[in-house]
């Protein structure tokens, strides 16, 4: 356990010192951040924004649709069209890939992937607890597991529809929660039932390297690239010492 412990810390380490991805080529684009500006500037002061706020259908509003929002959209799609008319391919914005946004779902396909990704974990959780009597020894962790899994849908569901900056840390946060768990949930089924104080002590690992991933994300630097880095080896890593500790 010490040594996939150290193992992780290296790798953590090793992580936080990539580069990050402050941002897209398209939204570093002049065309597109002129685009904003022009438009901002037009619609979203003033008479424009009254004006602005008359027009807004009602199920945009009460989502958090705002005017910003507005122009960033409209102007990621111009910004695209330029690009495909003087053939090249199709850019990110704000590390992330266009989507055409359907009512107030910002990512339609992924809101509704989530959604029905969450439905089957809540379905499961049913069945699960009519067929396993609450004494099992793997009862409680397996629920645990569950609600931890099907909050992570509920978050991811949540930011597909509408991308701000505290949905996008939630899905983020809780993906990764999805991921340590299930770690953990391995470690409990492989070495807790015989040694509980092992599975507790990893479990306290692994809360110590999730609020550390937190601090890391909220305090220092949101980079998309060292979240899924992080994941990966975290998962990779933690997995090799479960394995060598059997």
């Amino acid at each position: 356990m010490l040594i996939g412990a150290l193992t992780v810390c290296c790798l953590l380490f090793v992580v936080c010192g990539l580069p990050a991805v402050c941002c897209s080529q398209g939204d570093r684009e002049p065309y597109y951040r002129n685009c904003v500006w022009l438009c901002e500037r037009q619609n979203c002061t003033g008479a424009g924004l009254r004006a602005f706020s008359k027009l807004q259908p009602f199920h945009m509003s009460a989502t958090g649709w705002t005017c910003a929002d507005d122009c960033k959209y409209n102007c990621m799609w111009a910004t695209v069209g330029l690009y495909i008319k003087e053939g090249h391919n199709v850019p990110q914005f704000h590390g992330k890939w266009p989507f055409y946004r359907f009512l107030f779902f910002q990512e339609p396909a992924s809101a509704v992937a989530s959604m029905l990704n969450g439905l089957a974990n809540y379905v499961m959780l049913g069945r699960y607890r009519a067929a396993v009597p609450f004494e099992s020894p793997m009862y409680r962790t397996c629920i645990s597991f569950a609600m931890v899994t099907l909050n992570a849908w509920v978050w991811s569901t949540v930011f597909h529809t509408r991308d701000t900056l505290l949905t996008e840390k939630m899905d983020y946060f809780c993906a990764s929660s999805v991921v340590l768990y299930s770690i953990y949930l391995c470690c409990v089924r492989t070495l807790g039932l015989t040694h509980p104080w092992t599975s507790s002590l990893f479990g306290a690992l692994l809360i110590i390297l999730f609020a550390c991933h937190i601090w890391y994300l909220t305090y220092v630097h949101f980079d998309y690239g060292y979240n899924m880095a992080a994941n990966v080896l975290i998962a990779f890593s933690l997995m090799t010492a479960c394995i060598f500790s059997m």
